[in-house]
């Protein structure tokens, strides 16, 4: 079976479909009876794939293509066009951003989550408008639609009208090879020496996008910690700039504990697993999520975790993080004071390490690859 997988909308790595993409390309070149793999990249992605350079066929995808728009059109009229010349019998699109109207073969594609349907402001009025109703009419044209949470599938079956029975509910997987507890002596040096963390830090990863990540709101409640505590804690937010950035970084300089909020950047793989195990804890107040792989990437590293639940983030977590109520601040800010109790961090450590043996892609590629198998008899 000749699958191709279309990687032009990981926006250079940095986003949640990246890591989604980089995952599933090692999970299908390792599963055995696996596709023949055929990767559509970007001309200045390709790096990022040399994993699978001598495992899988790399098309390039001429640059220009990379805008939203232009990715649009090229998925549209050109993709077709290449599936038909090599032959292919299953395209997997791996964002519902990119579903194609047409295709010469069965078309399989991951929904990540509907925020367009939850979070007011999100986007633009454009996106907004292609999330709720483009989409909507795309997704029912799919031979094949892989939901990555129990609450995503809801929500395509509530939003889109695609039954629940119809889809494919495969949860994310993390690398447990990387994601594991380490040497946290030598990982808190790490995070010391890049980031000049030289002080316990709360860690949130994610990026820097308002409203939906809910950064302002954290910055609120972890100055008023600071004004009850006194601590010496420091709050590290690891992430790449995005959509309303500057209101995120108006808050911090606002806050009268500015010299205590890092802004780390974009912090890459190698370097994320030791930002993990050198936290004192995890805080991951998003409004809305599709899954959350972070909080899953920190439990597995031995950090322990304040999460919200909103969207999927309650069936990841599950019972081993300390729950908050992203919209309040008060709430959010006891967390953070009560994450100094070393025996709640021990006990969230303990619950977390269990909870992330849940995710593992060596599983997860087996339902993908019979997603593929089930659309192609549907052709």
């Amino acid at each position: 079976m000749r699958v191709a997988l279309s990687t032009t909308a990981i926006q250079r790595g940095k986003s949640g479909v990246g890591q989604y993409v980089f995952a599933l390309t090692r999970a299908l070149l390792q599963a055995p009876g696996g596709p023949e793999l055929l990767l559509l990249v970007l001309e200045e992605d390709r790096p990022l794939f040399e994993f699978a350079a001598d495992r899988a066929t790399i098309l390039p995808v001429p640059e220009h293509n990379r805008s939203a728009v232009r990715n649009i059109l090229w998925h549209q009229f050109a993709l077709p066009r290449i599936l038909r010349r090599e032959k292919v019998d299953v395209i997997h699109i791996p964002t519902y951003r990119r579903l194609l109207f047409r295709a010469p073969c069965a078309k399989v594609a991951t929904i990540h989550d509907l925020a367009p349907f939850h979070v007011r402001g999100k986007y633009d009025f454009a996106r907004m408008f292609y999330g709720r109703v483009v989409v909507k009419r795309l997704a029912r044209r799919q031979d094949e639609i892989i939901a990555i949470s129990t609450s995503t599938a809801r929500d395509i079956e509530r939003f889109f009208g695609i039954p629940f029975a119809r889809q494919n509910l495969i949860l994310n997987g993390i690398d447990h090879a990387r994601f594991r507890p380490g040497d946290r002596a030598a990982a808190t040096a790490a995070a010391a020496s890049r980031w000049d963390l030289h002080a316990p830090y709360f860690l949130f990863i994610s990026r820097l996008e308002h409203p939906a990540k809910n950064h302002v709101r954290l910055i609120e409640a972890f100055t008023r910690f600071k004004a009850r505590t006194g601590s010496n804690w420091l709050l590290a937010l690891g992430g790449g700039d995005w959509h309303g950035v500057e209101h995120i970084r108006a808050a911090a300089a606002a806050s009268p504990c500015a010299a205590d909020i890092r802004f780390l950047g974009f912090v890459d793989d190698p370097s994320l697993p030791d930002l993990y195990r050198a936290a004192e804890t995890m805080v991951y107040p998003s409004l809305f999520e599709g899954f959350g792989l972070p909080p899953v990437e920190a439990m597995a590293c031995g950090c322990p975790v304040i999460s919200s639940t909103r969207g999927a983030l309650a069936e990841v977590v599950g019972d081993a993080a300390l729950v908050i109520d992203p919209e309040d601040v008060a709430n959010i800010s006891a967390a953070l004071e009560s994450a100094g109790e070393p025996a709640l961090r021990d006990r969230l450590r303990a619950a977390g390490l269990a909870n992330a043996r849940r995710f593992d892609w060596g599983q997860n590629a087996a339902r993908v690859l019979r997603a593929y198998q089930k659309a192609l008899a549907s052709r």
